[in-house]
This record gives structure tokens, C-alpha cells and sequence, in this order.
């Protein structure tokens, strides 16, 4: 497809996406309910057919040398399709907040003033790797009344078109429009150019993926971008704290999945417990073969560690995201230091603290610049399916409009709403 053919490609679902978007947004709760649980349906019975296909994309990774983080990434299990199926559920079972009218107030002249929750309109949403983001997206544009253009990545282009049918099969079934949920068919890098420079009919863009892949975005788009550029996550263990459960924390944080982006990917731990804590969890990372990135203090306390791979940080690692089985460990004096740290040297994704310290936990969550500020509790909770929101269609670290795990309402706006019975301005 040429560059003419992919501009008029795009121009088209444009124009059909802002058709479908008026429709959607009036569609009734029942309407977007019950395509939600058709959509859950038709994964969990289309299991078998969707792993067949996503085979073909897996194998064609695996080929192109795509390191494993990357090809992880790419798994519909059977595990993951029923994640998305429950998002899809839940949401059908939450509340529609499209068209409630908040903070409804009297004013001296006699008019009341308030705000009513609207969609966004048409939002483009741009991925990498994950296919079950075509289904994480699509579900809350239903929900949200919003319809959205999906680009995903090159490699996973069947798993993404094999979901994307099921999704406009739910939409006909509840009597939606189909092209409320548009899946660019393209593996060609012009669509994304045009997605981002389409202010006529897109309102924003929502990237997801890698560093290079957000940097552009963000650079290039003629509308605005809800994003995240990195997740490098931190968790620190502060004195006091209960070890076992430290220790329980910090390994799942950074072990339980080493390529998502709340993952953690730097340990602070105070000087006054590390001595319990750190041979405890340095034995646990080297048992699962992690690298760890270490200050020379914590290098000491983790040089008797059986089978440790140690390594001195740079001050780069501080910065790193590594998304791989590494971790950059650092000695802090206490509490202050490590918020320090953390709004210096993190991405402001997620950041945690385990602490039995009431007062230090209130001054952690006061005082980290972060989208999700967490106390004894893993990095790997910051996920829209997790806080309850259904599902998410990404992780915002910008500060206006959506933080964190964007979910329905970070798909609307509010538009004043003004009722009177003759008020005139004096």
C-alpha cells in the first residue's frame, strides 16, 4: 500500500469513526452492556481459534530474533483471553457514567450550574506487542460511549484482526455501530504519521508501547496524548518494617513479570534494616537468576549470597527501566532520601513503600511525585483491572485530565450545563 492508499485508508476510518461516534454516545447503558457481554462470550468461545492464530505471530517473532520480554508480551493463553473476557464483564456490570450531571449548584442570580460526564469522541490508540490490548481498548470505548482507531503492532497484526472481528461481532449483536471499533489492517508506519495529524476527526491519541515508540508520538501528533514514556517503579523497605512480608513484596514486584511497566525495577532499602532484609531478598533474586545493580554498601551485605550475580550500578541505572530479570539496589539513610530518590531518578509511573511506620507511609503517599503511590503493597497492582476499573487503556504520567491507570473516565470530558427558568445577565 503506498503512501496515497494509506492516507485515504485513514481518511476513511476517520470519517466513519466520527459517524459511529455520535451514535455510540447516545447508545443506552443496556445497549453497551450487553455488547460488552457478548464480547466475553465470543473470547472464551473463540479460545482455541484465537490461540491458533496468535501461534502464527509468536512463531514469526520467535523467526525475527524478537528478544523475550518482547514475544511474552505477545501470549493470548488461555489465562490471558479470560483476563480480558472479566474485564469486560466487569465493566458491563459498573455503573454508566455517561451523561450524569455532577455539582449541580445555585447561583446568586437564580441559575443552577453544573457538569455533565461526556465522551471524548473518537480516541486513536497506538500499541506495540500486547494483543489484548485490542480488547482492553475496545471494551472501554463501548463503555465510555467514545469510538476509537486501533493501530497495533506489525507483530501481532493476526491476533489483532482475529479480536478485532469478535469485537464488531458484539457491537452488530447489541445493535451498535461496527465502526465504532476500527482496527487499522496496515503494518505500514505511514498510518501511524496519518493517525496522529487527523484533528478533524480524531480528539486524542493514546500510545502504548516503548520509549522511541511514545517519544514520537508525543513529538509529531497534532492532538493531544495521554502517555507514559517509562515505568521505572521502586520500592522501598523502610525502617521499621515486617522482613518476611518485605520480603515477599519486593520479590513479587520485580519477579512476577519482568516486561510490564509496573514492574519493579529499583530497591532502596534503609541502612537500618538491610542487614535483615537484603541477604533475605538477595537470595531470592539470585535463586531466579536477576541481576542485580548494586551500591557498594548494598554490594558488601550481598557479596555472601550464594550464586549472586552482582553488579556496580551506574548512575544511569538509577534512571533504567530495564523490562528483563535486573534490578539496581541502593542503601538510603531513611524515608527522606528515598522520596528524594524516587522523584528524582523514577518515571513517576508507581513507586511503593513497606513500612509498619504509619506516619512514614502518610509522608510517602504525600510526598512522591508519582501516578500510583502504594504502601505494602506490589508495583504489579498498578493495572486498570486491578483498582476496579474494568479495564485500562493505558497508564498516564502526565498530570492534567487522566493520572495513572486510565480507565472510563479518563475517556471523558465534562461539558457545563447551565438550567434556568428566564435568569437575564443584569
Amino acid at each position: 500500500m503506498n503512501a496515497l492508499n494509506i492516507a485515504e485508508a485513514l481518511q476513511t476510518l476517520g470519517l466513519q469513526a466520527k459517524a459511529a461516534s455520535s451514535q455510540i454516545a447516545r447508545a443506552n447503558a443496556a445497549s453497551k452492556n450487553l455488547a460488552l457481554r457478548a464480547l466475553a462470550r465470543l473470547l472464551r468461545e473463540q479460545t482455541a481459534a484465537l490461540q491458533i492464530v496468535n501461534a502464527k505471530d509468536i512463531d514469526a517473532a520467535v523467526a525475527a530474533g524478537l528478544a523475550a520480554p518482547m514475544v511474552d508480551r505477545l501470549k493470548l493463553s488461555p489465562k490471558v483471553l479470560e483476563t480480558v473476557a472479566e474485564g469486560c464483564e466487569q465493566l458491563a456490570t459498573m455503573p454508566d457514567i455517561i451523561g450524569e450531571i455532577i455539582g449541580m449548584k445555585q447561583q446568586p442570580s437564580g441559575i443552577r450550574v453544573g457538569q455533565m460526564r461526556v465522551p471524548i469522541g473518537v480516541f486513536g490508540m497506538i500499541y506495540e506487542s500486547r494483543p489484548n490490548v485490542t480488547i482492553e481498548a475496545a471494551s472501554l470505548a463501548i463503555k465510555s460511549g467514545n469510538a476509537c482507531i486501533l493501530r497495533g503492532g506489525s507483530e501481532a497484526i493476526h491476533s489483532n484482526r482475529a479480536l478485532a472481528l469478535l469485537v464488531r461481532q458484539a457491537l452488530a449483536e447489541a445493535g451498535l455501530p461496527q465502526d465504532a471499533v476500527q482496527l487499522v489492517q496496515t503494518t505500514d508506519r505511514e498510518a501511524v504519521g496519518q493517525l496522529i495529524a487527523m484533528p478533524q476527526y480524531v480528539d486524542v491519541i493514546i500510545p502504548r508501547g516503548g520509549k522511541g515508540l511514545i517519544e514520537r508520538i508525543s513529538r509529531d501528533a497534532k492532538v493531544p496524548v495521554i502517555k507514559h514514556l517509562d515505568g521505572n517503579c521502586h520500592v522501598y523497605v523502610d525502617d521499621p518494617c515486617d522482613v518476611a512480608m518485605a520480603v515477599k513484596v519486593a520479590d513479587n514486584a520485580k519477579t512476577n513479570k519482568y516486561s510490564p511497566c509496573n514492574a519493579a525495577e529499583g530497591l532502596l532499602v534503609a541502612r537500618g534494616i538491610a542487614q535483615q532484609f537484603l541477604p533475605a531478598i538477595g537470595q531470592i533474586y539470585a535463586d531466579k537468576g536477576v541481576e542485580m545493580r548494586v551500591c557498594p554498601e548494598a554490594s558488601a551485605l550481598l557479596a555472601p549470597v550464594r550464586g549472586a550475580k552482582l553488579k556496580a550500578a551506574s548512575e544511569q541505572d538509577w534512571y533504567e527501566e530495564y523490562l528483563a530479570p535486573v534490578i539496581s539496589i541502593k542503601l538510603v539513610s531513611g524515608l527522606d532520601e528515598a522520596i528524594a530518590h524516587i522523584n528524582q531518578y523514577s518515571s513517576h509511573h508507581t513507586d511503593a513503600i513497606l513500612t509498619t511506620h504509619h506516619l512514614h507511609a502518610q509522608q510517602f503517599i504525600r510526598e512522591v511525585d508519582s501516578a500510583s503511590v502504594m504502601v505494602n503493597a506490589s508495583t504489579r497492582f498498578a493495572d486498570g483491572f486491578e483498582y476496579g476499573l474494568g479495564a485500562e487503556i493505558g497508564i498516564s504520567t502526565d498530570k492534567f485530565h487522566a493520572r495513572g491507570p486510565v480507565g472510563i473516565e479518563g475517556l471523558t470530558s465534562l461539558k457545563w450545563v447551565v438550567m434556568g427558568q428566564g435568569e437575564v445577565r443584569q
